[in-house]
């Protein structure tokens, strides 16, 4: 199975690791893979090794240039599947495709990551209707693009998947040092974009409750984005300066989950949250919120606790709950850790995707019209 990804954002975050695990995962099972990436973008400096790689993105969402130069390699290469990861990759796989004067033409398949409502433009109503099949991260998404008119059968969900092997040999960050936290201090971690929907508002919040019961905490977010100085503010405002860390963006994430001792998602949205799953892996206590997908990955009560969104005083009770029981702490991060390995493993995402890509291409080549209904490529 020969399949052409198409991710096209510079930033780097939970889908292009996923893109990035997807293509090399496919190539690490035998089946041939291409990528195109943003020419400029952290995706393309990470698969710059081994990889058949096409610097390419669109300067807008509806770029004919780019459209037309994708349509180009899709005749040259000739892909059983085009798998398009992000918004604007859908946009430039179905105007190349619509281009296409080829008489048999690769389906396209679209990754949904985020549990937002499809817009209701023509532009977006339009791009949508080209694609075969939409492969949602979570059984959320799924049904939010149902409800949104996508058809029931052009619909499937398959849960993100992560290297468990990488999670487990990645060493432990030394925050403590490299922060300079108190020797014993305990660490609650957030890894998110600094965007509103992740709700790190509600997370310095949360900070501000918990100390007033164990004044040692510590909290770590990771992450950049917009809504930095904003929360910078807000740090200074509660007198938080010694608590809340801003610990921008990093490269070793894996690294960061294994030196938390308590994980905390305070998203208003999530689709899945694939952060989720790396402090599953890295065997942490989780303390999410009811939103999305998220109630698919973590359990109530067994891998960590949810509250409510935007329930600032709930999630400092779960987290204060946690960090005065030690015992109950590492039940549920060897819970979540058993939890991930079963149902979370990079394997298990790559055999259920290639399923939907062996569905969709034989469809697709029924679908085709026969040779004698054909009209002649001019």
């Amino acid at each position: 199975m020969f399949s052409l990804h198409i991710d096209t954002a510079r930033t780097w975050r939970g889908g292009q690791n996923q893109v990035l695990v997807t293509v090399l995962g496919l190539r690490g099972l035998g089946h041939r893979t291409m990528l195109v990436a943003h020419p400029h973008g952290e995706l393309r400096q990470r698969a710059r090794e081994g990889l058949d790689l096409i610097p390419l993105a669109p300067r807008m969402e509806m770029d004919l240039t780019a459209a037309w130069r994708l349509s180009r390699l899709l005749k040259q290469l000739k892909p059983d599947i085009v798998h398009a990861h992000d918004p604007h990759g859908v946009a430039m796989a179905g105007l190349a495709l619509s281009m296409s004067t080829q008489l048999a033409k690769p389906p396209l398949v679209a990754s949904r990551r985020v549990d937002f409502h499809l817009r209701q433009g023509a532009m977006s109503r339009w791009k949508y209707r080209q694609v075969d099949c939409f492969i949602c991260a979570s059984e959320a998404i799924r049904q939010m693009l149902v409800s949104d008119g996508v058809p029931v059968a052009r619909t499937v969900t398959v849960h993100e998947g992560i290297d468990l092997e990488r999670m487990a040999s990645a060493p432990a960050a030394r925050l403590h040092e490299e922060l300079f936290l108190p020797h014993q201090a305990p660490v609650v971690g957030n890894v998110a974009a600094l965007v509103p929907h992740k709700g790190q508002r509600h997370f310095v919040e949360t900070a501000a409750l918990v100390i007033r019961k164990v004044p040692d905490a510590r909290f770590v977010i990771a992450g950049e984005g917009e809504l930095r100085p904003a929360l910078e503010r807000l740090i200074k405002e509660r007198h938080l300066e010694k608590h809340v860390f801003l610990a921008g963006f990093r490269p070793d994430v894996l690294s960061l989950h294994k030196a938390f001792d308590i994980f905390v998602m305070s998203s208003v949205t999530e689709g899945l949250g694939t952060s989720l799953l790396d402090a599953m892996a890295a065997g942490k206590p989780i303390v999410a919120t009811t939103t999305g997908g998220i109630p698919e990955v973590v359990v109530d009560g067994e891998t960590g606790f949810l509250v409510p969104p935007r329930d600032d005083r709930a999630m400092a009770e779960a987290i204060v709950r946690l960090l005065k029981d030690a015992a109950q702490s590492a039940q549920m991060g060897a819970a979540g850790l058993a939890r991930a390995q079963s149902m979370f493993s990079a394997e298990r995402m790559l055999k259920e995707t290639l399923r939907v890509y062996k569905r969709v291409a034989i469809k697709g080549h029924e679908e085709q019209p026969s040779p004698d209904t054909r009209s002649a490529e001019p």
